[in-house]
């Protein structure tokens, strides 16, 4: 939106003159169930504490209607302007500033969110802060390093819940006085109101007592699964109090399901909302569960690393989530009776590839990103912010010891507890407690862009015997349009050496050696003089951020026993290897789907199955040779329907592929056999054709032209809950014809109605990729709408669109060139310019393997 903007020098500057002691922050949210605008009413007391009278507080409000600074009125028509109120006059030392204003819901999942349930037709509201978005629901100085207290009072509808980040209290004629919280940052205060449903419980351990809640809609309650929620935030609470060496240091601990949101969740300090999908209402497989326990292990993880010692400015954004993302994976591994021990094949085949795609875009950026503004940091939740930053730290970890990197870790939490801090203190904090000199380290690894190639250079004699062994890194050169210069990189890495045991027919590790890779070639005279094994594999254990490649030889191997590695990280990183290969063009899509079908039929682990699902139907959809795509789809889904009929009754595999064949499913043949198997003319043996699976099934009828109208509403009738509702707009949205597309296009591009959730679904439904030629003509309608919904929408919509609805599906030439002339004739300012970027580099990415498929035919 324009006027929000807030650049780091302006925050520099006004952290420099102010400090902020606290906020009163009074709701009337007494009419929320029929929406609208509310009455919000802030007073902030703050010092000034050198030079300089003037300043400026944060609201995006309709509409102010006082603004009181120490006792003088001050003209709202005047001083308020855009996303400001100017304060001129300031005190040295003491201030009291008071603002009234009307505060509106939202629908797009920022400020405060408001829903209502279609089953209950009760209205449900939420906050999201994160990044500047308090400042929609009170005045307050918008930025991480301005920490207060927060005392929140709300007067909400008789029989309503209200939940903040400190105890709920019992209320009084409807209203809720909160006490004060510690001095936290205003971006992780929450307010989570409505007739919510509860569990709580309670953690205790050596004389600490820490309540804990677990909050959904109504409707959702039947299927909240309260103990195992609470059973891994206590596992979490365990492992994390003992490697921290601090107490939990808040009052009680919430999770709060809430609707439409548009992240996975969000660290408010004790009050941490997660999306109502993670609620599960259908069969999932455990890689669902795995999933949800990270996200709530990877929240809880920033009460400490995000709330209690909080970055400066955003460009330590990184380290927020990397620490987190980190401290989830390494709590699922290490924590006694963890169910998912298994959490670094799950890193490895979701975080790592995330981060190898992003940091292969022209918008990669070093992983300390500089951050101007707001808009650099609204577009800089990303795989580098997240997945490279964690890759990198498990690399630090090895590096200084897992000992010496949580000693130093604790030194940081007792140093900086309730304050700000920069990457400086801790990385200070950790040379103390290793020894090392992590400068150079630093500057080579978090500033700086791009990743490094490792590939093994292995000779033998005529008997099989290594007689000399190096490791190549490469720094290939970074993409088009990217800032900075390829760079070789110290690296801590283990080799394993893989033979195959005759008797089980695994592939066994038989040994490994770990060192460190520095410069453009390292020798590994550890190897020299033992027998060359079947495998080679750089890497091993994934220690290091590193795209790794197989030596012919260990790759011919790997091509016929892929699956019958013994342990499921290994297999992890060779399925990543070749379908980053795949992307990259050195491997053709056949052959990568060729060496997918020989190897998924032995893979254990169900994450990795559905990965390689998804990314085979990608590779055939976008990387193969348009002239051999149907003859792959149809190999494809062949092997899907195989593989749904031969797996173990009632199994996670067999649901994945069955979600796997209704993904593609396209023959007349198929699509009979879908339909049967949701009208239950056909069963399988195991296979419950649940709510969730339903839907699968019925969009893809819808999308293949076999359903229409009447078959979703009928559906609908089924299902009249949100989630149903999400469902019957996505299949809508499918229908394989002129009119349907017409529709969703202007339900989400010409108007601005629909809530973020439902805007998402219909953006799925408007793309299928088997409606190429369909879809043709909103290529030039999408260059002609997105700057001004960029200009005219919330960022949260606006991305949506200008990611969800680029023409990523048409690959050619010409969609590059439409782009490059966008990009020259548009000037979009830096936030979208990027995004745009981004996809256009799919589409050139994806131009490129087709035409090394074409050539390997």
């Amino acid at each position: 939106m324009p006027g929000t903007n807030l650049t780091r020098e302006e925050a520099r500057q006004r952290a420099t003159l102010l400090t902020v002691d606290s906020y009163e922050i009074d709701l009337d949210l007494s009419g929320a169930q029929e929406g609208g605008t509310y009455r919000s009413a802030t007073t902030v007391r703050f010092d000034v504490t050198e030079g300089g009278t003037e300043s400026f507080i944060d609201l995006i409000a309709p509409a102010v209607h006082e603004v009181t600074l120490n006792g003088d009125p001050l003209d709202p028509d005047e001083v308020f302007k855009d996303s400001r109120i100017a304060l001129a006059g300031l005190l040295e030392g003491p201030n009291v500033l008071r603002v009234v204003a009307d505060c509106a819901y939202t629908n797009t999942g920022e400020g405060l969110h408001r829903f209502v349930d279609p089953v209950d037709q009760q209205a449900y509201l939420y906050t999201q802060f994160e990044v500047p978005d308090a400042r929609r629901v009170f005045a307050s100085f918008e930025q991480p390093d301005l920490k207060a207290t927060f005392q929140f009072t709300v007067k909400a509808p008789s029989g309503w819940t209200v939940i903040s980040n400190s105890p709920t209290p019992e209320p009084r004629d409807d209203t809720w006085a909160f006490e004060p919280t510690p001095r936290i940052s205003t971006y992780i205060t929450a307010l989570i109101v409505g007739p919510y449903h509860s569990v709580h419980s309670v953690y205790e351990k050596d004389g600490q007592s820490v309540p804990l809640g677990i909050y959904c809609r109504p409707s959702l309650a039947e299927y909240l699964d309260s103990d195992a929620i609470f059973e891994v935030t206590r596992q979490g609470f365990d492992w994390f109090q003992e490697k921290f060496a601090y107490q939990y240091p808040f009052k009680k601990y919430d999770q709060l399901f809430v609707p439409e949101f548009n992240a996975g969740a969000m660290e408010n300090a004790g009050a941490v909302t997660i999306r109502d999908q993670y609620v599960f209402r259908s069969k999932v497989t455990d890689a669902a569960y795995e999933v949800r326990a990270a996200t709530i292990l990877h929240e809880l993880a920033h009460m400490w690393f995000g709330d209690l010692v909080t970055m400066e400015w955003w460009n330590d954004l990184w380290l927020n989530e990397s620490f987190a993302t980190y401290a989830e994976a390494a709590c699922q591994a290490y924590a006694p009776q963890s169910r998912w021990p298994h959490s670094w094949t799950t890193f490895a085949n979701s975080m790592k590839t995330w981060a190898y795609r992003q940091d292969q875009l022209p918008s990669t950026h070093p992983i300390m990103a500089e951050i101007n503004d707001l808009d650099d940091v609204l577009v800089n939740f990303d795989g580098i912010t997240y997945a490279k930053g964690a890759s990198v730290l498990k690399q630090l970890v090895a590096y200084v010891g897992m000992d010496e990197f949580f000693a130093g870790v604790q030194a940081y939490f007792k140093r900086h507890a309730y304050g700000n801090t920069r990457l400086s203190d801790l990385l200070g904090a950790l040379e103390e407690t290793s020894g090392r000199d992590l400068k150079t380290w630093s500057k080579l690894w978090l500033e700086t862009a791009g990743i490094n190639i490792l590939r093994p250079e292995i000779e033998t004699d005529a008997d099989g015997v290594i007689t000399a062994f190096a490791i190549r890194q490469q720094a290939p050169a970074l993409p088009e349009g990217a800032k900075g210069e390829p760079t070789l990189r110290p690296h801590r890495i283990a080799v394993g050496l893989y033979e195959l045991d005759e008797d089980t027919g695994k592939l066994v590790r038989d040994e490994r050696v770990e060192l460190d890779v520095d410069g453009e070639l390292t020798a590994v005279p550890q190897l020299v003089g033992k027998r060359r094994p079947d495998v080679v594999l750089l890497n091993d254990d994934d220690l290091s951020y590193a795209k790794v490649r197989l030596d012919e030889q260990s790759l011919a191997f790997v091509t016929e026993h892929l699956g019958d590695f013994e342990s499921s990280l290994p297999r992890a990183l060779c399925w990543a290897s070749a379908w980053d290969m795949t992307r990259d063009a050195e491997l053709a899509t056949r052959d990568y789907l060729s060496l997918v079908l020989s190897g998924i039929g032995k893979e254990s682990d169900i994450g990795v199955v559905q990965s390689l699902q998804r990314q085979v139907k990608l590779a055939i959809e976008l990387y193969a040779d348009p002239a051999t795509r149907d003859a792959l789809l149809t190999r494809w889904t062949d092997a899907t329907l195989a593989h749904l009929r031969s797996a173990e009754a009632g199994s996670d595999h067999q649901l994945a592929w069955a979600r796997a064949f209704a993904a593609t499913a396209r023959t007349p043949e198929q699509v009979d056999l879908l339909d049967s198997l949701l009208d239950g003319g056909t069963t399988i043996e195991g296979l419950a054709v649940d709510t969730e699976l339903r839907w699968a099934f019925v969009e893809r009828l819808v999308a293949v032209g076999h359903f229409d109208e009447e078959d979703i509403a009928s559906e609908h009738e089924r299902d009249k809950t949100a989630a149903g509702e999400r469902h019957a707009a996505t299949a809508r949205a499918a229908r394989p014809t002129e009119e349907a597309k017409a529709e969703a296009w202007a339900q989400v591009v010409e108007s601005d109605k629909l809530p973020n959730a439902l805007q998402e679904a219909v953006i799925s439904g408007f793309v299928q990729t088997d409606q190429r030629e369909l879809l043709a003509p909103y290529t030039e309608k999408y260059f002609e709408a997105v700057k001004e919904v960029w200009g005219t929408r919330s960022h949260e919509i606006a991305q949506q669109i200008a990611v969800g609805l680029y023409p990523s599906i048409q690959v050619s030439q010409d969609t590059l060139d439409r782009t490059d002339t966008w990009l020259t004739t548009a000037e979009p300012n830096a936030a979208l310019r990027r995004l745009v970027s981004e996809s256009r580099s799919g589409v050139e990415r994806a131009l490129k393997a087709q035409a090394a498929d074409a050539a390997a035919s």
